[in-house]
């Protein structure tokens, strides 16, 4: 899969770039420990930080930074960004702009009097023929103060300009900055093409693999990682791939 940024070239070198998921894990992530005391159990259990699905969902896919900092205080957001005046008519300035609340009304995303936040963005993303963009609130990351709203944009052809991602603010006591390069979307490319669903009993063998994985599986750590996890690639820059370097987070 091959995704290309374009961005108005009187800004380029001016705004950070879309960048892999996997090279924007949180710094609580890479701190928190690999085991912790569970009261329940009596002795240490193993964290999230050793949970593959886990941590190759925050990993997955490319997020889209904030451009610059934003100040957030007393409920107001603010920014001081000085850039150039965009060569193309229309072009955004401001790295946010904002939905009125009715536009959500009856949905449990509403808030009586609170706008929702539009995160804009500055580059324009275009896929391969057939796939899609699937944007969401970056993986496990309850720790930002908004929820970014899931969509799905077919970027195959939607690609002439910047797609916008908007989000409700869920932290109203937030008070701080989120720097610049703060992910704002998670996104990955889909296939378009609708699945074939098909439903089966377990076979003999099925059921032998199923009992054998499941013994496997309790009977110590690392079974699905050693076994079963495919080695993860990331970009090369070029539109290559190369081989990634094991994550630091994992076990």
């Amino acid at each position: 899969m091959r995704i290309v940024f374009r961005c108005d070239p009187a800004l380029e070198g001016r705004l950070p770039r879309p960048l892999p998921a996997r090279a924007a894990l949180p710094d609580w992530l890479r701190a928190m420990p690999n085991r912790a005391f569970s009261p329940v159990h009596g002795q240490d259990v193993r964290t999230v930080k050793q949970c593959p699905p886990f941590v190759d969902a925050m990993s997955y896919g490319f997020v889209m930074p904030l451009p610059c900092d934003v100040t957030v205080r007393d409920g107001v957001l603010s920014w001081d960004w000085d850039i150039p005046a965009p060569s193309v008519h229309a072009h955004p300035r401001a790295p946010i702009s904002f939905h009125v609340p009715e536009q959500v009304t009856d949905t449990p995303l509403h808030r009586a009097g609170q706008a929702l936040v539009k995160f804009n963005s500055f580059w324009t993303i275009e896929l391969e023929p057939g796939w899609s963009l699937w944007a969401t609130h970056p993986a496990n990351r309850s720790d930002l103060p908004f929820r970014l709203l899931t969509g799905l944009v077919d970027a195959d052809r939607f690609s002439d300009v910047g797609i916008l991602f908007p989000g409700v603010w869920t932290d109203p006591h937030f008070t701080g900055t989120l720097p610049a390069g703060t992910p704002v979307a998670q996104c990955f490319a889909v296939p378009r093409a609708p699945p074939e669903l098909v439903f089966e009993t377990f076979s003999p063998d099925r059921a032998a693999r199923y009992d054998a994985t499941a013994a496997a599986l309790l009977g110590g750590p690392g079974v699905y990682r050693r076994r079963f996890r495919a080695r993860r690639r990331r970009s090369g820059g070029g539109g290559g791939e190369e081989a990634a370097e094991p994550l630091q987070v994992e076990p």
